[in-house]
């Protein structure tokens, strides 16, 4: 079963907005694109440099050190530099707290 652990509350992250946070030594990023959540972890897979200040439009965050390109939704990687997808993580939101895992 996974486990799931508080990274902010709805009103923490406005529709375009974001949150950076760690969870279980795993560095994430919590998105939120009009009412849905979505968390990715926060590494570039070309570089390995955070995408936590990387552009977002719809679904796609680029990471601003080389503009390799992801889909939030599935982690797959869009453009090169990069090749390899980021980890995408489950999300959900109870009474108000967004809960993610890592599992």
């Amino acid at each position: 079963m996974a486990e799931f652990q508080q990274i902010a509350t709805v009103d923490d992250v406005p529709p375009g907005g974001r949150k950076a946070a760690v969870v279980n030594n795993v560095p994430v990023l919590l998105l939120r694109v009009g009412d849905d959540y979505y968390c990715i972890e926060d590494v570039c897979t070309h570089d390995g440099q955070p995408l936590t200040d990387g552009p977002l439009e719809e679904t796609e965050i680029t990471c601003p050190r080389h503009g390799a390109r992801f889909d939030v939704t599935t982690g797959a990687a869009l453009c090169m530099p990069a090749f390899e997808a980021v980890p995408t993580y489950e999300v959900k939101v109870e009474d108000g707290a967004i809960l993610v895992s890592v599992d």
